[in-house]
């Protein structure tokens, strides 16, 4: 396996594994979905949304905009499943698009104002979904919601 496919297979984990939570945020009511929790980011929507703008934000950087660092997303904009769904569903198909563009010389090419190359950036993307996926998926079990497995391996051995 090359960095290349590493980098895409970790990307495909990342997207593959959300597109499992938002399975799991469909069994829960609205109330449930924008209500306060004490830690983080705060609720199942605050939570989504945090991730996908910063998701968001590295993708804006990767592409050398000048503004990336004020890239943000109010979780008030959306105030339900359906509108917080499409700007993630957005946000994975801008991120998967991109990286389904990068070869061996792009992974390691320094973006502007960044320290270091671009697959460095790619796998912050995937350890910091991993962080706030098990906070989501915490919460969805307190709740009643399905739960799943994350390991890495078991999503590529399943591919």
């Amino acid at each position: 396996m090359t960095m290349v496919d590493y980098i895409r297979a970790a990307i495909d984990y990342h997207y593959a594994l959300y597109r499992r939570v938002w399975d799991s945020i469909i069994q829960v009511n609205d109330e449930q979905f924008v209500r306060d929790i004490p830690y983080s980011q705060g609720s199942l929507r605050n939570q989504i949304i945090h991730v996908a703008a910063v998701d968001g934000r590295w993708l804006r950087g990767l592409r050398d905009d000048p503004a990336a660092r004020q890239y943000t997303l109010d979780p008030a904009d959306y105030p339900d499943r359906l509108s917080a769904r499409a700007v993630w569903d957005a946000t994975e198909r801008d991120m998967t698009a991109y990286v389904a563009t990068l070869d061996a010389v792009g992974l390691e090419r320094h973006p502007q104002g960044m320290p270091g190359p671009t697959w460095h950036a790619l796998t912050q993307v995937v350890n910091h979904g991993t962080d706030h996926r098990a906070q989501m998926l915490r919460i969805l079990h307190d709740f009643g919601a399905p739960t799943f497995d994350q390991d890495f391996i078991f999503h590529v051995w399943r591919r």
